[in-house]
């Protein structure tokens, strides 16, 4: 790649200096402005209409430097512009399976009913409603019985009773995680870059 060349400026009083950029336009007027670099290293901001283009490819700066006219601004101002680039690469992602054993301890509720049948043997006039007491749910069992004339018996009850307990089950259970691994292409990353 070539580096261009700075462009010369030369006063009329023979300083010389090199344009380095644009400046922002002056405010009074409108015009375009320019940023100088003298030899001195001293910079200046002035219209790019004083300038003119000579033969060598240089240009003449219709003015004195050192006279004070109002070519000379000892205000500069430096602006940054960000840019960015693609680098285009290929890659390789791949997957690893890892596996680690962990304690799992959670209460499991376990719920049993108990059955326990109670003798009556008593005669009733109706049937009897089921019921409950407390968590006990109490269900008549009746029974029909031929004597010499037809009565209803309570013959027992069933007594239903929920019982409620509580334990803790440990048990060892894998989990797996996959991890992602990226690996770049280095041939395919250097001809991207020489490209």
């Amino acid at each position: 790649m070539t580096q261009q060349q700075p462009v010369v400026v030369v006063s009329r009083d023979g300083v010389r200096g090199s344009i380095i950029g644009a400046a922002p336009p002056n405010e009074r007027t409108g015009e375009p402005q320019i940023l100088v670099r003298l030899e001195d290293g001293q910079q200046l901001v002035m219209d790019a209409n004083v300038l003119l283009r000579r033969d060598d490819g240089t240009y003449a700066l219709n003015a004195d430097i050192g006279t004070g006219e109002r070519v000379v601004v000892p205000v500069i101002r430096e602006e940054l512009l960000v840019g960015k680039r693609e680098r285009t690469s290929t890659v390789r992602v791949r997957t690893v399976v890892h596996e680690r054993e962990e304690q799992v301890d959670e209460p499991l509720r376990r719920e049993t009913v108990e059955v326990e049948r109670v003798l009556i043997n008593r005669v009733v006039d109706e049937p009897v409603e089921a019921r409950t007491e407390g968590d006990t749910v109490i269900i008549p069992v009746l029974e029909e019985q031929l004597v010499v004339e037809k009565r209803l018996v309570l013959k027992e009850e069933l007594r239903i009773t929920l019982r409620r307990s509580e334990e803790r089950a440990r048990q060892s259970i894998t989990l797996r995680s996959e991890e992602a691994i990226v690996e770049r292409d280095e041939e395919t990353l250097r001809s991207a870059e020489e490209n």
